[in-house]
């Protein structure tokens, strides 16, 4: 009887705090791919339950959406990019990062051409980009900085090998090099990349959540709860890697495995520490790139896009 008792109680306490939970609604930058591991890994693990809360994750139909939605309030959550948001904050779109996902760039200069050694010999070319509003203005400013004179910018969405391949184009900005360079080894292409770090690009927060002014004063504890969330998630991540991959690839079986074991394997170093929020400083280092070279037309304050959780 004491059993039946018991059984019954925590069957009940599920319950109720599945009706309980506060529902999230996260929309990914793109499709679902291992840059997103931390959050499978929390939602396969139960830390979302345990903040009470319920996450529905979304895909865009373009990369651009997500930061959209998000400042429209349509979704609660999303994943983006520090140089997208900065520009969207100098718009006029009201968002902020709450917390970091992947903190060094990844995105890249790619090519297949073995005779381009330098920036530079890509003047008078066409040059590809992945995601109109950052990726071309990110070109912009890299040209400028490392001569590339009389390119004409071609958006090639993410046909990124095939535009290549067939020299649509000779380059493009924006593809990862730690998941590009996988899939085009597979399809026997060998991927060069300049490294926009390593090219006068400050380093920036390639991937992070961001979410409406308005809906994160809304939502703010439950926010805070899907933060705390992903920190327990990146602890998994660092402590025990083999198993947070084998829990993300258990949540996406229609993934292919080898791919993703490849780029997850590049892209794990890659991921904030637990409990690591944005660097201000590193922030106003970019902005101060992005208003140099005309990426943003206004002066930005970081603390006007970084949530401050410290001081709640």
């Amino acid at each position: 009887m004491k059993r039946l008792f018991a059984l019954t109680l925590i069957i009940f306490i599920m319950l109720c705090s599945t009706a309980w939970a506060q529902k999230l609604v996260l929309m990914l930058d793109w499709f679902p791919n291992v840059d997103h591991t931390p959050i499978y890994v929390a939602q396969q693990s139960g830390y979302f339950t345990e903040q009470g809360i319920e996450v529905e994750i979304l895909a865009p139909s373009e990369t651009s959406d997500a930061l959209k939605l998000a400042a429209a309030g349509q979704v609660d959550l999303a994943v983006s990019y520090e140089p997208q948001t900065i520009m969207a904050a100098d718009a006029g779109l009201m968002v902020k990062t709450v917390s970091p996902l992947v903190v060094k760039p990844l995105a890249t200069l790619m090519f297949l051409n073995k005779s381009i050694k330098s920036p530079a010999d890509l003047s008078g070319t066409k040059i590809g980009y992945t995601v109109p509003g950052s990726e071309d203005l990110l070109l912009k400013g890299f040209a400028d900085i490392n001569g590339i004179t009389d390119y004409t910018p071609v958006n090639v969405g993410f046909t990124i090998l095939p535009a290549l391949v067939s020299k649509q184009v000779s380059a493009v900005m924006g593809p990862y090099k730690t998941y590009e360079t996988v899939t085009f080894a597979q399809q026997g292409a060998d991927a060069r990349f300049f490294e926009l770090e390593k090219y006068g690009i400050p380093e920036y927060e390639e991937l992070i959540f961001t979410a409406g002014s308005a809906i994160l004063e809304k939502k703010e504890k439950a926010i805070r709860g899907f933060v705390l969330a992903i920190h327990k998630a990146l602890a998994d991540i660092q402590n025990d890697p083999d198993k947070a991959l084998a829990i993300y690839l258990d949540a996406l079986p229609e993934v292919d495995k080898e791919t993703e074991t490849k780029a997850f394997a590049l892209t794990a170093p890659n991921f904030a520490a637990p409990g690591q929020t944005s660097d201000p400083g590193k922030w106003q280092a970019f902005i101060d790139f992005a208003l140099k070279y005309g990426l943003i037309k206004n002066r930005i304050n970081p603390q006007d896009v970084i949530h401050n959780w410290d001081a709640k």
